[in-house]
């Protein structure tokens, strides 16, 4: 039996592929501190909600915040990892990764900062694009083994 979507779809299918690839370029926009790239993987209404719950709506602000982002701080590197891709839709999906961050100059990912994402992504015109990603800060709170799972899960990424 072929895994499915809750669409139907068969999991690994082509679509799989291309919203995958929208998010891994995601992730190589801000890797490279490229804001205006990284706005344009959003639709034009869409929003991104950080690590620390501060909002961004619009291409237009997603690319201005993250421009005086990357003026004012050196940002570290995401690494990521897709768990699931569902499509809810034939032109909406819904992806669930795990990302951590490599600060600049060192070769190891700093677990504080590990998150959940999660990203809705929808089909116009045949192009998919970000409506919404959230990034929910992996705290595990008291669960200092599932924090530790996380971050080795992550290190194999490296």
């Amino acid at each position: 039996m072929t895994p499915t979507n809750p669409s139907g779809a068969p999991a690994g299918s082509a679509g799989d592929e291309t919203i995958a690839a929208l998010y891994r370029h995601l992730l190589d926009c801000w890797n490279e501190r490229d804001a205006s790239a990284f706005a344009a993987c959003f639709t034009d209404d869409g929003c991104s909600i950080g690590f620390d719950g501060s909002q961004m709506s619009g291409r237009a602000e997603i690319a201005a915040t993250l421009g005086q982002i990357f003026a004012d701080h050196v940002t570290a590197k995401y690494i990521g990892k897709i768990r699931e891709i569902c499509l809810l839709a034939p032109d909406v999906a819904l992806v669930r990764a795990v990302v951590g961050m490599v600060p600049r100059g060192q070769s190891d990912i700093s677990p504080a900062v590990n998150a959940i994402q999660t990203v809705v992504a929808a089909r116009h015109n045949g192009e998919w694009r970000i409506v919404q990603l959230q990034s929910t800060p992996a705290q595990f709170h008291g669960r200092p083994d599932l924090s530790e799972a996380l971050t080795q899960e992550l290190r194999q990424l490296l």
